[in-house]
């Protein structure tokens, strides 16, 4: 697997094309086959009881594979979520970033499949895991 995308190209496309989350996620580590994005937890990203909402541990999730699919595709704002099953497996520290690991499990001609694990930071274990699967653009 070859990069066409680096770091700094991800963070460009994303400024340029996502300008409603520029700043939210941050890419850490990119490798062949391998992405790493860091979200900081803000009160906007907390539900009662102070955890950490599912709907932004999903977003993580989803911009990880997003990201590490454009990283080997380049960038094709097309390419669409079509399924996403996640687990939730322990709380999240409230206040500390969330970091999650991107694995691309499969890149075909029309499907990307991507494996995804989010840590939070200063905690032992994944508190979240995904299977992503994307459609390709032509």
């Amino acid at each position: 697997m070859t990069l066409e995308m680096d770091i700094a190209a991800l963070h460009r496309f994303v400024a340029q094309q996502f300008v409603q989350v520029k700043d939210d996620f941050v890419v850490e580590a990119l490798a062949p086959g391998a992405i790493t994005v860091a979200m900081d937890v803000g009160a906007r990203h907390l539900r009662p009881g102070g955890t950490v909402s599912g709907p932004a541990m999903f977003a993580l999730a989803d911009v990880t594979a997003y990201l590490l699919i454009l990283a080997h595709i380049g960038p094709k704002a097309l390419a669409v979520t079509t399924n996403c099953s996640l687990d939730f497996m322990r709380k999240p520290a409230a206040g500390q970033p969330l970091l999650c690991e991107g694995r691309l499990l499969k890149l075909g001609k029309s499907l990307a499949v991507v494996d995804a694990l989010i840590h939070s930071a200063g905690q032992d274990g994944a508190v979240a895991r995904a299977s992503l699967t994307y459609s390709l653009p032509k």
